[in-house]
């Protein structure tokens, strides 16, 4: 059992002809993942590395009924479209890969897909992928290996260096999910928490955080009021940033006493979440928490 994606994961991407859609459409392939369609509106009838190019989602999923997962590639001023298109084909999830989506489009179609029932990682975000199973993403594969610790992200490039971590010590993941440093996303902490808590091939979960509004607060709360049964491990990155300091990343904001990494540190300690001082220092936490 795997979280979100797995083998029986039929992935059509949307934007599949641009550059980004095209270059990870090949590594997609290449390690395994069943990419059955694309989308690309007027470019119907062409092929990308073997893949079927359509015009619509509603065409891709009429002609390959199996489809069940979306990765978005499209540029951010028609991305939102691409989700609501997604959404009425009705894909069950869909990985939004794009960034500098307004705040507000992001909230009308995070708040669509929940009233759907559709499950939305990002945007912004790196993706999923289950070791083995299936990636649907633009993560480096070979740094992931098949295990029993679960991850949760809201950085890109320390999911990796953590996930690397993790795999050098042995244990390897079950899932990692990106799911992306935006003020909103679709699938939040919580979310994946409760998702990995039902999983029985997962033993423990990672959570990486950063500074910038308060997902890692509430899900600090979330495991102190809930029992959480699993051992959890956090990373807070940006202890170092200066205060009262704008920083560039969309969701670094920070106000009225929560969103720095020192509030988040706090809360993750008092609900019992190990919080870790390097990303390396992850997995020998996790070895620790793993022993009993």
């Amino acid at each position: 059992m795997t979280v979100l994606v797995d083998k029986n994961t039929y992935v059509v991407v949307q934007g599949i002809t641009g550059r980004e859609g095209s270059f990870h459409t090949k590594a997609m392939l290449d390690y395994g993942t069943k990419v059955v369609a694309g989308v690309t509106p007027g470019k119907g009838g062409q092929s990308v590395y073997g893949v079927p190019v359509y015009d619509s989602v509603y065409e891709a999923v009429n002609k390959h009924p199996e489809i069940n997962t979306s990765i978005i590639f499209v540029p951010s001023p028609y991305a939102p479209d691409a989700v609501y298109e997604a959404i009425e084909a009705g894909i069950e999830l869909i990985v939004l890969i794009t960034e500098h989506i307004p705040i507000h489009d992001s909230m009308r179609f995070v708040r669509y897909a929940r009233l759907r029932g559709v499950s939305i990682i990002g945007p912004n975000c790196p993706g999923i992928i289950s070791p083995g199973e299936s990636k649907v993403g633009i993560m480096p594969g070979h740094v992931f290996s098949k295990g029993k610790v679960g991850i949760v992200s809201r950085s890109g490039t320390l999911t990796y260096e953590i996930a690397h971590a993790i795999t050098k010590v042995g244990l390897g993941q079950s899932t990692a999910v990106g799911i992306g440093g935006d003020p909103i996303t679709g699938m939040n902490m919580i979310d994946m928490l409760e998702l990995f808590r039902e999983d029985e091939e997962t033993e423990a979960v990672v959570l990486i955080g950063e500074i910038g509004g308060d997902m890692e607060e509430r899900a600090a709360e979330y495991i102190r009021r809930s029992n959480y049964e699993k051992p959890v491990v956090a990373f807070v990155a940006g202890r170092t940033a200066p205060p009262g300091k704008r920083m560039g990343h969309a969701g670094a904001i920070i106000s009225m006493g929560t969103g720095d990494a020192e509030s988040k540190v706090r809360a993750f300690e008092a609900s019992g979440v190990k919080v870790a001082s390097t990303p390396v220092d992850v997995a020998r936490l996790l070895k620790d928490v793993l022993k009993g």
